[in-house]
């Protein structure tokens, strides 16, 4: 089975769009999203009513969480809780329903999906090393998929040690080789400094996986974050990849 991974979509929808053509293009078998459709950006109907369309599976990140008043705005910073106000003032009737039907954690065969990791599928991120080792005990699966982070990773379990790193546009990854843990990076608000939308391309009967990124049209969000009176701050990054 041949599977496209996205997550952290952000409501940034030329973004998505772009990703969705190339996903398209590969005609793989199922899609799956790792959370975070909405927040951040300045399309969070557009997007949901994507992803309900195209995906598989899809689960709940922290910022669809909060957007559904599930989790304290407090507990986010300043840019995040003016965009999740902002978000639930705009979001229709069917984008909430699509929401309220996600979890943040999933299995399919021999792949375990959270949001952020398996110690915390909501909040917590992996972002090192005892990270990833711990995140990997706590799964029976050799494939662990996980988002929130924003930063691609790919980093392998075999004979004991870890090894790995971030996941660069074109590296291929031999699932075989080991158990893995891999996160596709974000489709709409990618961060470690390349500003392409970052999704993978998994090939589970053949064990191998591709770190892909698209170029997408990223003064058209900023446009619509600053159309919409969002942070400034949040238009500035997404060409940055910050």
């Amino acid at each position: 089975m041949r599977v496209a991974v996205v997550s952290d979509i952000h409501a940034n929808y030329h973004a998505l769009e772009a990703v969705l053509a190339e996903v398209t293009a590969e005609a793989p078998d199922e899609v799956w999203c790792l959370g975070d459709v909405v927040g951040y950006g300045p399309d969070p109907n557009r997007c949901c009513e994507l992803v309900r369309d195209c995906a598989d599976l899809c689960l709940a990140g922290n910022h669809d969480l909060a957007v559904l008043g599930r989790l304290r705005l407090e507990d986010f910073n300043d840019d995040a809780a003016a965009a999740a106000r902002w978000t639930q003032s705009v979001l229709s009737d069917e984008s909430r329903d699509f929401l309220e039907g996600l979890e943040p954690r999933a299995r399919r065969a021999d792949v375990a999906l959270v949001h952020g990791s398996p110690l915390d599928p909501v909040w917590d991120y992996v972002l090192s090393e005892e990270g990833a080792r711990r995140s990997l005990e706590l799964v029976s699966e050799p494939l662990l998929l996980v988002g929130h982070s924003h930063v691609a990773l790919r980093i392998r379990s075999a004979g004991g040690t870890l090894s790995g790193g971030l996941g660069v546009a074109g590296d291929e990854i031999d699932l075989n080789s080991g158990r893995w843990l891999l996160n596709p990076g974000s489709v709409g608000q990618p961060r470690a400094g390349d500003p392409r939308a970052a999704w993978l391309l998994l090939d589970l009967d053949a064990g191998r996986a591709w770190f892909r990124r698209t170029v997408y049209a990223i003064a058209s969000t900023q446009a619509g974050v600053r159309a919409a009176g969002l942070p400034e701050a949040l238009a500035v990054r997404l060409a940055l990849g910050q």
